[in-house]
């Protein structure tokens, strides 16, 4: 019996309460609202070994204004941990992992791999040396594995049966647990007619009952609806206009323990590089959406993630703008730093090798979007405030365990940027360490940048200062 599932309900309940009476009433759309950090399993090291969920519940931080055409960091303002799972991808049966591309998937600094990523698991039946090649390859990365399990024409049974499997018999101890992807597009890609909200709801419901009678550790990651933006009516709706997130969370938040979402802002649409660039900023407006949706249904807060992210979802390349692209390794920099601002817990990028343009790795190596990846991995663990007046230039701050202060800086412009940096509460030991992605280097150590002077920002680049104490 799992106790805490029979406590939400009546937790969520006195909660609710309390907030309704604390703050007369759930906040609107895009209220902010205090984060919950889920804390990951260890990933330095290559066991895989569950470890408990320790969510928490920081108090806001009153934030200063930025500094007129200057970027300005306070060092001494911590807005909490950074979560090492944003540092994730997708992968699956569907990719071609060579021998060539392995050097640099082992160098990026992976933190997190989703399996079977994508389709492939509502449209075929895993086999179970597929799974054991996937925990390896975790293994051999020390990335946190997440497993979905098929629902498509399946039975609790089975995705009981691969808890078991994976858990029970050999141990692998897998922590994030997924059930089915898109469910919101089986109506129309997989011709379920009539397959709705209240269909889902209760499918997902049996298969997470099933899954935690074989182990009550898990942590269930849900609902991964496709193309989430919180904006009413552009979000995803059953053909009774009932929104399937929403519906989700009303009948299955007691259960879910991350709130899941995926988003691709440009479809099968070609966008031109500016188009691409300027959509980053929706972030800033979908993820307190979310929270508050989370707050309002369920009466608490909890993690969330976003399993499933990119430019474009079709296989499509050699533009522009496509995911290919260099300008789409720009905008993924600004991303992935405006899902850390939000506190977001887990991100996993679609995908890893494959998938048309949409791939980080091709047959004949790295696209530009990967040299993201080596970049942040230098970046700290502790959040720390960053603000700039300039939306075509984008700042991100956080310090290091060994007392450094990282700076990514994201020129989203055409033109190259001059702009003075103001640091507050930290005295630097020199000049900054710098590395520089743009249409010269790929993720490369340049010269040591003089912080008494401007900083020169080349257009569409991204540079990490790596500033000593």
């Amino acid at each position: 019996m799992n106790l805490r599932r029979i406590a939400a309900p009546i937790l969520n309940t006195l909660f609710a309460l309390f907030v309704l009476t604390a703050c007369g009433g759930p906040g609107p759309v895009g209220t902010p609202t205090p984060e919950v950090s889920l804390l990951p399993l260890e990933t330095a090291t290559p066991a895989v070994t569950a470890t408990p969920m320790l969510p928490s519940l920081p108090s806001p931080t009153p934030k200063p204004t930025a500094v007129p055409g200057a970027l300005f960091v306070d060092a001494a303002l911590a807005l909490g941990p950074i979560n090492p799972l944003v540092y994730g991808t997708n992968t699956g049966p569907w990719q071609d992992l060579t021998k060539s591309m392995m050097p640099y998937i082992e160098s990026a600094g992976f933190t997190f791999l989703r399996f079977p990523g994508g389709n492939w698991g509502d449209e075929y039946v895993l086999a179970e040396a597929r799974l054991d090649e996937y925990i390896a390859l975790c293994r051999q990365l020390g990335a946190e594995p997440m497993v979905n399990v098929k629902l498509f024409k399946a039975k609790p049974e089975s995705a009981a049966y691969w808890v078991e499997y994976a858990n029970v018999t050999k141990g692998y101890g897998i922590k994030y647990w997924g059930i089915g992807n898109e469910p919101s597009l089986y109506a129309t890609n997989r011709k379920l007619e009539g397959y709705d909200t209240v269909t889902y709801n209760q499918q997902w419901r049996e298969f997470a009952l099933a899954m935690e009678a074989v182990d009550p550790t898990i942590v269930l990651v849900g609902p991964e609806m496709h193309q989430f933006t919180g904006r009413p009516f552009e979000d995803p709706t059953d053909a009774h206009n009932k929104d399937w997130l929403r519906e989700f969370l009303v009948a299955n938040g007691d259960l879910v323990d991350v709130v899941a979402i995926h988003r691709y802002p440009f479809g099968t649409y070609d966008p031109s590089p500016n188009e691409l660039l300027r959509s980053s900023a929706e972030w800033d407006t979908i993820i307190p959406n979310l929270r508050a949706l989370i707050r309002e249904t369920t009466g608490r807060d909890l993690p969330i993630a976003v399993t499933e992210v990119n430019s474009n979802w079709a296989t499509r390349a050699g533009k522009e703008g496509t995911p290919d692209s260099f300008a789409n390794a720009i905008w993924w920099a600004d991303v992935l730093g405006r899902l850390i601002a939000q506190r977001v817990d887990i991100v996993a990028q679609f995908g890893l090798a494959g998938g048309g343009g949409a791939g980080l790795m091709a047959t004949r190596g790295p696209r530009p979007s990967y040299y993201v990846y080596p970049l942040y991995k230098q970046f700290g663990s502790e959040l720390v405030y960053a603000s700039s007046d300039d939306e075509a230039v984008r700042i991100y701050a956080a310090r290091r365990e060994d007392g450094a202060l990282t700076l990514m800086i994201v020129n989203l412009g055409d033109e190259d940027a001059k702009k003075p940096l103001v640091l507050a509460n930290f005295t630097a030991s020199g000049p900054a360490e710098t590395w520089r992605l743009d249409a010269e280097h790929n993720a490369e150590l340049i010269d040591p940048t003089p912080l008494d002077a401007p900083l020169n920002l080349p257009a569409l680049s991204v540079t990490l200062l790596v500033i000593g104490p």
